[in-house]
């Protein structure tokens, strides 16, 4: 087993690795920027380092200083968690130079999977369907168009060595094709560093789903069921699910086979996820996400498998600690992303102090956070404040729980998107699972529906007791005013 792990990250997925750790009685390790120096990940862990200023590119980016980090904590293991360095090649070939493990695929399997033409080619090897598209980059107008005609329009160009929906255009038609295949090659060059990018049939309206994947060095490779991922806003989701309400028994255990198979055939270890995009009941291969996911709380409340510590567990050299089939998926998993933006105002960020904080509880609620009352969202990075999630019996049981929680949760001092993800478990569609990756630019009432619940119902925190000295009085005047100011309305004070 690992000794000791640095975690190079920070946040909610700092203090969840860190969970972790304890868990397992390993020591653990934190990195922390000027910004993030009283962060709850910083003073979580076992030991920490300031590694720089609050720009990313100035810390938590800096290999060589987390390299050098490791080596004078005495930390064997560096788990990456999501974003940042996690799925960088680069990074996981100086840990294995220094002999220090790399919480997750080699630099290898990195390079290969991060190259997305290259993980289309791996996918048809191992005979999971892709969409209909090229195999090798684009790198003319006149390929471009010749492959166009055969798919028909819409089209969709993809950065081959991006991820978020970086770069990405849909081409409608032939006209268009020549300056949006410039425009990608463009910014996959200024962006990711190679200007290759390829071309698929661009699917209307599908779906987004995915599958955690587990390997480890030893041949084993398992999938722990799907997540429905398409509640979106510019390639970036907002809400998850486990189940997905469009996958039976059938194609789950179809898809999940082949997604494990393809895993162990590339060599995969540690956790990872493959995304597909469903349409017209089939599933189409899109990429593969090579590291812990934000969403994976879902699936570990309904398998009941801890993600992060099987993780750990495989980069230790050991087995996985379960088969395919001990995998059983029981009930529904619901998670909102609750972030420091205004839903109001086209979901700006909206960093800055938080003057109150209560997180919610009760049976079947799980909050994966890493801030305190009293802490500043800083502006450097993503606006992630916590992940919320619920677990119920069926999918029915988990929307009102996620109701019930997000009534509770009590967070005063910034605007947030609390109130975006109520109108979402009350929206018709919603409710009865009629998803799609447009969802949200299709459904125009949601900020009408918004300020409806707003009217409809006092918050929490307005509700509850402030004192009566005069001191108290004004704070409780100013926190009911900061929370009608929050849901658009002013009536909440009478």
């Amino acid at each position: 087993m690992l000794k000791k792990i640095l975690v190079a990250n920070r946040g909610e997925i700092a203090v969840r690795i860190m969970r972790a750790c304890r868990e397992m009685g390993i020591p653990s390790v934190a990195v922390y920027s000027d910004a993030d120096k009283d962060a709850l990940f910083a003073k979580y862990a076992d030991e920490a380092y300031h590694i720089g200023p609050a720009p990313a590119t100035m810390s938590y980016l800096k290999m060589e200083k987390l390299i050098d980090v490791a080596k004078e904590s005495g930390a064997d293991g560096i788990h990456p968690g999501y974003g940042f360095l996690a799925e960088n090649p680069k990074f996981a070939a100086m840990c294995e130079d220094e002999g220090i493990k790399f919480i997750g695929p080699s630099s290898r399997v990195l390079a290969l999977l991060g190259d997305k033409v290259a993980a289309r080619k791996e996918m048809i090897k191992a005979g999971v369907p892709v969409v209909p598209g090229t195999d090798e980059c684009v790198t003319e107008f006149k390929q471009a168009r010749d492959i166009a005609k055969e798919t028909g329009y819409p089209v969709i160009i993809k950065p081959s060595g991006g991820g978020g929906g970086i770069g990405m255009t849909i081409v409608d038609s032939e006209g268009e094709l020549e300056k949006a295949l410039e425009s990608t090659q463009a910014i996959a060059a200024t962006t990711f560093g190679i200007p290759d990018v390829y071309l698929e049939k661009y699917l209307t309206n599908p779906r987004h789903i995915e599958f955690q994947l587990l390997g480890d060095s030893h041949g084993n490779a398992i999938h722990l069921g799907e997540r429905e991922c398409s509640i979106q806003r510019r390639h970036q989701k907002l809400i998850e699910e486990s189940p997905s309400p469009a996958v039976g028994a059938k194609l789950r255990k179809e898809m999940g086979e082949k997604a494990a198979n393809a895993a162990r055939l590339v060599g995969y270890e540690g956790a990872g996820t493959m995304e597909f995009l469903y349409s017209d009941g089939k599933l189409y291969f899109m990429e593969v996400n090579a590291r812990v996911q934000v969403e994976h709380p879902v699936t570990e409340m309904v398998t009941g498998v801890d993600i992060v510590k099987e993780g750990i567990r495989i980069a230790s050299g050991l087995p996985l600690s379960l088969t395919q089939k001990d995998v059983k998926v029981r009930g529904s998993a619901i998670e909102c992303r609750i972030n420091a933006e205004d839903p109001f105002e086209d979901f700006v960020p909206t960093p800055g102090k938080i003057r109150s904080y209560n997180a919610p509880g009760g049976t079947g609620v799980r909050v994966d956070s890493g801030v305190y009352s009293g802490y500043t969202i800083p502006p450097f990075y993503d606006p992630m404040i916590a992940k919320l999630i619920v677990w119920g019996r069926d999918r029915s049981e988990a929307i009102q729980r996620m109701r019930r929680a997000l009534y509770e949760y009590i967070i005063t001092g910034m605007k947030n998107n609390i109130p975006f993800h109520l109108a979402v478990m009350e929206n018709p569609r919603f409710v009865k699972g009629d998803l799609g990756t447009h969802f949200i630019e299709t459904e125009t009432t949601l900020p009408d529906d918004m300020a409806a619940i707003a009217e409809r119902e006092i918050p929490l925190e307005a509700k509850l007791p402030h004192g009566t000295d005069d001191k108290k009085r004004i704070a409780a005047i100013a926190a009911v005013a900061a929370v009608a100011q929050r849901y658009g309305q002013r009536e909440v004070i009478n």
